[in-house]
């Protein structure tokens, strides 16, 4: 039985089949034989009289749109503003009702799709000229304005007619609303109809999902609940057309615009053609399709609906007041396009899946809290009033108690406790499981916005490599035309200039880590001999932090000229096409920032402290510069401070970059024209006026996006075992993010072009590195940088409990006291002796200290010597990373084993509608050839020659 239900939320494909296109909405039903096909048959046959709709021709005569460019029309400056321009009679016409809002031609009646803007004064007039009649020649129309502030600012209006539409429609492949849906109502059974019942009853005393959008104000897109095929003109019947001039709509219409301006040629010659290449020479200053209006509005949706979907976008999505609320990511695709709908499904599937991480990570850290008081090793850091530690820089440093550390004992014991292992190995899993069930999640997607049988065409050669190549042509094997070719030899090279070129960043990298190391080092000595009593007591923090300041600001600068040597790099590459000069300038970049960030992130955390030697054999650089030691708590605490400083600082940085500069750009601009024309006169702006004003959307599309997000990936995985609030921190700043980018895409940028991906490209491939690096660094991070393997050697082999099996907090009884070694005093080097002798402790001046070591005393056979302990914390600490990265690689593996790249309705769903498909081609054969039989038996023809 036929039943409708409610809509599905996107559009399902279909498959092309002998000129006919047969789509099925398919749910799980029964077996073959419980399918009547004829039912099905007929049931199609009733519904595609149900939805196709004639055309009315007449109209579409009777109001030709004007192609009147020759004509130049001045703007004219009215002193209305923008609500007042809202037409509010009823008796207007549609016509001048479309002519105020600045979004058709002054007609009113042919809508506006493209914008270019150039200028009077601009040399390129004959390119233009030739450019723009190939237009007019090509079936668009188009439409001159003045600006209303420049008069030297020419804007052309560009719009494509029905039959333009259709025909470029056909050769792109876009596919249009074909048909309803058909649903079918499952097999229920008795049992699981009693429980839908009782769990319908229980949900009635529950709250309101109140994240779930309110779909009364959301639009009924209709191509949401019909299936699509490929455009085709001789098919025009088979699609729900209601209205022609809405029919495509205008990311659509704006879409095959744009393909047919970078077709059309503006010089006689075989690479002049394109309007990118106009773009490029100055010949247009811009190119745009325009926003559907404004995103504000003095009445409320609530009462009186959206004016606009920009409107609707940013009540329901690029407002603060939604921040909760799930994105309408049907409604963004249909703005925006694919590709930014994509960006946005995706920055909202890693938001919600760092929800149990910041859970988790929340807890680890709560964890150290409630059992700070119960730590063994906090209490006898605390309670060492008698064990002095020796300076840690030469001279100035002073002699101090170890319980003077009991703060920064405490604050590491906070991010360094027994969950900490847990929550690496949790993150590890945590990284496989997102990308995984994003790979799902995509495959909805693309199977609901109709991209899974989408294949990019194939891409024009960029104009660098025409001009670079264009004496050498080889056939394309694909297209079989000749093509500018590139030597194997000439590639090569230019790939290893290419290369040399990064590895010399890194190395500016490095070198600019090695600054910052040697700044550490001189400042810790200035530190204390600082005259604040605070400054000099906690000098070793006091350089940490501002090393880290320096540091980001350093970073800063540094990106600005990593931008630069990537272009010129991936220029010296010259790739072949746009997509691969992407990919190469985006592998460049993310390298480079990524070592950028990092670099002192791994210094700290594997290098500080690791190669000081101990107290009277100091290892120096240029020996000179005393290395620099870790806190007397451990160098954990110089990690965490690291990461936290600059993920704060990165986050609030880029968000005011994204949002504030266009921000403030945009109010300079409004600013000149109120200077121009005065404050009193209120400008009311055509739409393509309005547009202009705003900032374009950045050269590299979403790349800067995308970098930032995957770089916070990286911050939120590869050092979280030293950082378990990484992901709270990434988390909050996400739900942020989100609503920026959305205000900024919606409000502060012109609309870009939609266009069409099936996934996010390269960037998938970075994830899955840095969550394979993520499993090493944990490794490291927990074996060496933490304490955990040496309490744990001290738990079962030295301590109270040795032998025994446990590890309580009882067992780590005198671990403070078996880490640290014995110096003696009259052992220091002339310039590494503090000027202190150490007598305002005892009265009497020290013999001894302690550092953090596991070396022989001093009146031992071989002094300073390494102790069995040493060697069996080493040999812990290898044993460890070798079975965490192996055991945390197997459960990795094993995951993305069991977790199916397609969720399993999905693809019964798919081979449903193939199945049910193949039948209904056969019936529809049957069809045809009984209403051929019975043609030939009303025209009278013999069957005789027929085989029977």
């Amino acid at each position: 039985m036929l039943l409708p239900l409610r809509p599905s939320s996107g559009i399902k494909g279909g498959v092309d089949l002998q000129g006919y296109q047969l789509d099925m909405q398919i749910l799980p039903d029964g077996p073959k034989s419980d399918v009547d096909f004829s039912e099905i048959l007929n049931a199609i046959q009733e519904m595609a009289k149900d939805v196709n709709i004639l055309f009315d021709e007449l109209e579409a005569v009777s109001s030709p749109c004007k192609d009147d460019d020759s004509l130049l029309h001045p703007g004219n400056l009215t002193s209305t503003s923008d609500d007042a321009s809202r037409l509010e009679a009823g008796g207007e016409t549609v016509p001048e009702r479309n002519k105020s809002n600045g979004l058709y031609f002054r007609d009113g009646k042919c809508r506006i799709d493209y914008i270019l803007v150039y200028r009077k004064s601009n040399p390129q007039t004959e390119k233009r000229e030739v450019f723009e009649r190939n237009i007019r020649a090509e079936g668009l129309q188009m439409e001159k304005e003045s600006s209303l502030i420049n008069s030297d600012i020419i804007f052309v209006k560009l719009h494509a007619p029905w039959e333009v539409l259709g025909r470029y429609a056909e050769q792109m492949n876009v596919r249009m609303p074909f048909r309803r849906k058909i649903y079918y109502l499952p097999r229920r059974y008795k049992f699981m109809s009693r429980i839908d019942k009782q769990i319908s009853r229980f949900r009635r005393w529950l709250p309101k999902k109140p994240m779930r959008l309110d779909k009364e104000t959301l639009p009924d897109l209709e191509e949401n609940d019909c299936y699509t095929a490929p455009f085709s003109q001789q098919r025009i019947h088979h699609f729900i057309i209601h209205n022609k001039e809405t029919f495509f709509n205008n990311a659509t219409r704006s879409r095959i615009v744009h393909h047919i301006l970078q077709r059309i040629k503006y010089e006689e010659g075989k690479n002049k053609i394109g309007l990118n290449r106009l773009l490029t020479n100055g010949s247009y200053e811009a190119a745009f399709p325009l926003h559907e209006g404004s995103y504000r509005s003095k009445n409320s949706i609530r009462t009186h609906g959206a004016e606009n979907h920009r409107h609707l976008l940013y009540e329901c999505w690029a407002s603060w007041g939604v921040w909760y609320k799930y994105q309408p990511l049907d409604l963004v695709r249909r703005y925006f396009g694919e590709k930014i709908g994509l960006y946005f499904a995706w920055l909202g599937w890693y938001t919600g899946m760092l929800f149990p991480a910041a859970f988790i990570g929340l807890f680890v850290f709560l964890y150290g809290i409630t059992t700070l008081d119960h730590s063994q090793v906090s209490k006898e850091v605390c309670q060492a009033t008698d064990i002095i530690m020796c300076p840690v820089c030469d001279k100035y440093c002073p002699f101090m108690r170890l319980s003077d550390s009991c703060v920064y004992a405490k604050v590491t014991h906070l991010f360094d406790n027994g969950a900490t292992v847990f929550f690496a190995v949790f993150m590890a899993v945590w990284a496989t499981v997102f990308l995984e069930f994003w790979k799902r999640r995509r495959a909805v997607i693309a199977y609901d916005w109709d991209l899974i049988d989408w294949e990019e065409e194939e891409e024009e050669i960029r104009p660098q490599f025409e001009a670079k190549y264009s004496k050498k042509e080889r056939m394309n094997p694909i297209s079989g035309k000749p093509e500018p070719y590139q030597a194997f030899t000439d590639k090569c090279s230019r790939l290893i200039v290419s290369a040399s070129g990064i590895f010399f960043m890194i190395c500016v990298v490095i070198a600019a880590v090695f600054g910052i190391v040697i700044y550490r080092v001189v400042t810790v000595s200035t530190f204390a001999a600082f005259k604040w009593a605070l400054i000099r007591n906690n000098s070793q923090v006091a350089t940490t932090g501002t090393a880290v300041c320096i540091n980001f600001c350093i970073i800063m600068l540094l990106n600005v000229l990593y931008e630069k040597v990537a272009l010129l790099l991936t220029n010296l590459e010259q790739p072949r096409t746009e997509s691969e000069w992407e990919n190469s300038f985006t592998l460049k970049m993310f390298l480079f920032q990524f070592v950028n960030l990092n670099s002192s992130t791994f210094y700290i955390a594997f290098f500080l402290g690791r190669f000081t030697g101990h107290p009277g054999a100091y290892l120096r650089l240029i020996n000179r510069w005393r290395l620099e030691e870790c806190h007397p708590s451990g160098c954990l605490i110089d990690l965490c401070m690291q990461m936290g400083i600059i993920m704060v600082l990165k986050q609030t940085w880029n968000n005011f970059m994204e949002l504030g500069y266009p921000l403030i750009q945009n109010w300079w601009t409004r600013r000149k024209v109120r200077q121009e024309h005065g404050p009193e006169r209120k400008i009311s702006f055509p739409q393509w006026e309005k547009d202009y004003n705003l900032q374009p959307m950045n050269a590299y599309g979403l790349f800067d996006e995308y970098l930032e997000m995957i770089l916070q990936f990286g911050f939120t995985t590869i050092f979280v075992a030293a950082f378990p609030l990484a992901p709270l921190l990434a988390l909050l700043n996400n739900i942020i993010e989100i609503r920026l980018d959305a205000y900024k895409f919606v409000t502060q940028w012109r609309r870009p072009l939609a266009s069409r991906a099936k996934d996010i490209g390269i960037w998938y491939g970075i994830l899955e590195g840095i969550g394979i690096l993520s499993v090493i660094t944990n490794a490291f991070v927990i074996a060496i940088t933490s304490d955990f393997i040496p309490r744990l050697v001290y738990a079962y082999k030295y301590g109270p409990c040795a032998g025994q099996g446990e590890a309580g907090q009882k067992c780590m009884v005198g671990y403070v006291n078996a880490s640290l070694s014995v110096f003696r005093i009259s052992d220091f080097e002339n310039r590494s002796e503090p000027e202190s002798d150490g007598s305002e402790f005892s009265g009497t001046p020290l013999k001894y200290c302690r550092y953090r070591d596991y070396r022989d005393p001093p009146h031992s056979l071989v002094p300073y010597g390494y102790t069995l302990q040493f060697w069996h914390v080493l040999a812990a600490r290898l044993a460890f990373i070798i079975v965490f990265e192996h055991l945390v690689f197997c459960i990795k593996h094993l995951i993305s084993y069991l977790i199916p790249d397609l969720p399993k309705d999905l693809r019964d769903r798919m081979r449903r509608e193939k199945y049910l498909i193949q039948e209904m081609m056969y019936e529809a054969e049957l069809e045809r050839l009984q209403k051929e039989r019975k043609e030939r038996k009303k025209n009278g023809k013999a069957h005789h020659n027929e085989w029977p």
